[in-house]
């Protein structure tokens, strides 16, 4: 008797463990069913593009390899199997040059936040061009701290491994020695016709919009110190003004240096928005001149129209 009651009580236990597993699995599909009801039409389709995006995974891993492999193959036959590379330029014979740049970072007080920023960024690019001319110059940047200073630490924490640059917390006179600074000022009556190798030109770094205008003069003066501004005039017309960037001075320098002229120095340098037009040895335009020639050359002389007339 006590066997039959086991056998009886097995069979229903198993009952209830196959309901109990077949309620699940209603429990478990009704719920995916509800989470496949709540999504949205799109989210449906986001995930199912999701999806082929892991899918297809390993299929976009091989295209590229393949495209890569492509692109090597196309270099070799571009060389002519000579194993160089047809993009690399022609090295050039760098000469470092004695002539000192100083930028003069004591205006700081000057200048909002936003000026600060936008000095940063030209001396970033003064670097840079230094880095990579022909000739560079022996780099300065004087009277560092303050607003500049916190704008390069937050924006760019690698100017403190610079090269081939000193960066000083002292005043460019305290650098440098008073006999052989130049400050390029456009305020200056005095035009710079030629560059001293022994001299070292100063810029100010200001951005104010022209505030403060003949601050720089007036601080070269104060100093007692040689100024100058760049024969702009002499070579260039512009339709803005003649108060350059940092930038811009500092790379016409560079240019001047490499081409030994001051036209072909401006008019690599200066942007298009300048409206620069090159200007003759006697001050005419060479643009107007142009025009007059051919104005002149289209237009009869009053000798041919006496003889049509006659």
């Amino acid at each position: 008797m006590a066997e039959d009651s086991v056998k009886s009580e097995a069979p229903a236990q198993q009952e209830n463990e196959n309901g109990e597993n077949k309620s699940g699995q209603k429990a478990v599909s009704s719920n995916g069913e509800a989470e496949n009801q709540t999504l949205s039409k799109r989210q449906r389709k986001k995930l199912l593009k999701q999806q082929k995006w892991e899918d297809e995974r390993e299929l976009r891993k091989q295209r590229r390899k393949e495209r890569k492999q492509q692109r090597r193959l196309q270099r070799q036959d571009d060389e002519g199997g000579d194993g160089q590379s047809f993009r690399k330029r022609p090295r050039r014979e760098v000469t470092p040059s004695s002539l000192r740049m100083v930028v003069d970072c004591s205006f700081d007080d000057l200048m909002l936040i936003k000026d600060v920023r936008k000095l940063h960024k030209q001396i970033q690019r003064c670097y840079a061009e230094n880095r990579r001319a022909l000739h560079p110059v022996q780099f300065y940047l004087t009277s560092l701290g303050g607003q500049l200073k916190q704008s390069m630490d937050e924006k760019d924490k690698g100017w403190v491994n610079w090269k081939g640059i000193s960066i000083k917390t002292e005043h460019y006179s305290e650098v440098v020695a008073k006999e052989d600074l130049l400050y390029l000022t456009s305020d200056s009556p005095n035009v710079l016709e030629e560059l001293d190798q022994k001299k070292a030109y100063v810029i100010g770094g200001l951005v104010d919009h022209n505030h403060h205008k003949g601050i720089t003069f007036e601080r070269a003066k104060e100093l007692g110190i040689e100024h100058a501004q760049l024969p702009l005039s002499s070579f260039v017309k512009m339709n803005s003004r003649k108060v350059l960037a940092v930038n811009h001075v500092f790379e016409i320098i560079l240019a001047y240096l490499e081409k030994g002229s001051w036209q072909e120095a401006f008019f690599t340098v200066l942007p298009q928005r300048k409206g620069a037009v090159a200007v003759d040895q006697d001050g005419t335009n060479a643009q107007e001149k142009e025009e007059e020639d051919s104005d002149s050359d289209s237009e009869p002389d009053a000798t041919e129209q006496l003889e049509k007339r006659a």
